[in-house]
């Protein structure tokens, strides 16, 4: 065989190759996602009582970009049979939803069940069932019952079991028909994003405190909750529980930010993973030497940063039967230099560890002012979470692009087809054990301070229309034809699809 025909040979494996690799495995599942007040509406209907979300945008609405709220929504509390109609259309394995605490419990604590709010996940579930859909559900995504948050919300330690509570209801409702459990949606944005800037519900700020208590009480929440169905439901019903986590990947701006991209990579996922995930359990070595040492500094007579018992360790650790996470886009980061400001939002500067985050040079950038493309950080992400906590089986719970107005989305399609790729060179090329993908989101919705403004459904819904209309992007169209192909050798323009 000469040069050139060896050239030939090598040329077409090489296609061959990459043809074959573009399919996903089999038992790859994917799905599709939402969340309660993003799109139920019904806020004051069926015996569902207020949660933060309401009070935050209700008192003013100019904290939401365009002064409008989650009251109505997608209608989804009257039009849930549209959204299976929708998820079914797309082929979805899984449909990822949240249920509303204050619809469930009307008080936010378990002495009163509200049959009404009960029916309505039930029905969604048995709908969603008869289609051969599978339910995953988060049991929070934010909307904390007000009553509760009037008692001091995440930063008070009763949550732990005021949350308990909650889980083993729903446990005893639905347990029986779902097998994938998330307790919490984003402990990320919940703590950090809403005390380190004060403009998500419910409207404070205490970065140097609130974020840090919240994020152990959520941590313990968690584990309690996890333990709860391990001991008493996973025997009956055999499900599988976890959070999901909200992961920005940050590389380094030059070769002398390693170190600190590390440290900031700790303080995010690893403030919410290490405890769970790790082998020794507590929190990130690194990130608590760092606050012991920032705590003296700002002349604290201890550490600002809530220590675990021996038992609260033991409590949490292990928690978890498979790694959930969302993710949407990267950040460079690198020292701040003396004297400079910093800015805490849209996913701001990280103040306590001194380092600045900036967008990388030629990202893209979505609809929303947070949002940057870089396909390359789920896969970094993916790798490092398995060189952190293990082979784990990891679940993308969110992904997604931002834009405006418009049915022909060429660029949600190829946010999606990059990320996608990335995911596969993950499992196939680094040996990462990924068995889910979720698109955010199945139809547009409220998006929290962006309000209706931003786009990221793969359905366009018409708020000005009183039914809610829902017509499908070209982006569902694709997607769809990923999930029947169980491929990425697909077509990706419009007219193609």
């Amino acid at each position: 065989m000469d040069w050139i025909q060896a050239v030939v040979l090598s040329a077409v494996l090489a296609v061959s190759w990459a043809a074959e690799d573009l399919s996903f495995p089999p038992g790859f599942r994917f799905g599709a996602a939402t969340a309660a007040y993003q799109v139920e509406g019904a806020w004051n209907e069926g015996g569902r009582t207020e949660c933060t979300w309401d009070k935050f945008v209700h008192e003013d609405p100019r904290r939401v970009a365009d002064q409008s709220n989650g009251d109505v929504a997608c209608n989804s509390y009257h039009l849930w049979k549209k959204d299976i109609e929708i998820a079914e259309e797309l082929g979805l394995h899984f449909y990822r939803f949240s249920i509303s605490w204050s619809r469930i419990l009307p008080t936010g604590f378990s002495n009163q069940i509200n049959e009404e709010g009960a029916n309505y996940y039930s029905n969604l579930i048995d709908g969603l069932l008869e289609k051969g859909i599978e339910p995953l559900v988060t049991m929070y995504h934010w909307d904390l019952p007000q009553s509760l948050q009037d008692l001091g919300g995440w930063t008070n330690p009763l949550i732990v079991d005021w949350f308990e509570d909650y889980a083993r209801v729903l446990y005893n409702l639905y347990g029986d028909r779902i097998k994938h459990w998330l307790t919490l949606n984003e402990p990320l944005i919940m703590c950090d994003g809403v005390y380190n800037t004060g403009v998500f519900a419910p409207g404070l700020f205490s970065p140097e405190v609130g974020a840090y208590y919240c994020n152990k009480y959520a941590l313990l929440a968690h584990a309690k909750a996890w333990r709860l169905y391990d001991e008493e439901f996973k025997p009956k019903y055999h499900g599988k529980v976890s959070l999901a986590n909200q992961l920005v990947w940050f590389d380094p701006k030059t070769k002398e930010d390693e170190a600190l991209a590390e440290l900031v990579i700790e303080n995010c996922a690893g403030r919410y993973s290490h405890a769970i995930y790790s082998k020794e359990g507590g929190w990130p070595p690194s990130i608590e030497k760092h606050m012991q040492e920032l705590s003296k500094k700002r002349g604290y007579p201890r550490s600002m940063f809530p220590s675990f018992t021996q038992e609260e360790i033991e409590l949490i650790r292990g928690t978890h039967d498979y790694y959930a996470f969302n993710h949407y886009t990267s950040r460079i980061v690198r020292y701040a230099e003396e004297g400079e400001e910093f800015s805490t939002w849209p996913l701001g500067d990280a103040v306590d560890l001194n380092l600045k985050i900036e967008k990388g040079e030629g990202w893209a950038q979505g609809a929303s002012s947070w949002f940057f493309v870089n396909p390359p950080g789920i896969r970094n992400q993916l790798i490092w979470l398995k060189q952190k906590y293990g082979d784990l089986e990891f679940m993308i719970t969110e992904n997604g692009f931002a834009t405006f107005d418009g049915r022909d989305d060429q660029d949600r399609i190829q946010y999606y087809r990059d990320y996608l790729e990335q995911v596969l060179l993950a499992i196939k090329e680094d040996g990462v054990n990924v068995t889910a993908y979720t698109a955010w989101t199945l139809i547009d919705n409220f998006e929290w301070m962006d309000g209706y403004n931003v786009k990221f459904g793969l359905y366009e819904v018409d708020f000005n229309d009183p039914e809610r209309k829902r017509t499908p992007r070209a982006s569902a169209h694709y997607y769809a034809s990923v999930i029947k192909s169980h491929s990425l050798d697909v077509p990706t323009t419009r007219n193609e699809l």
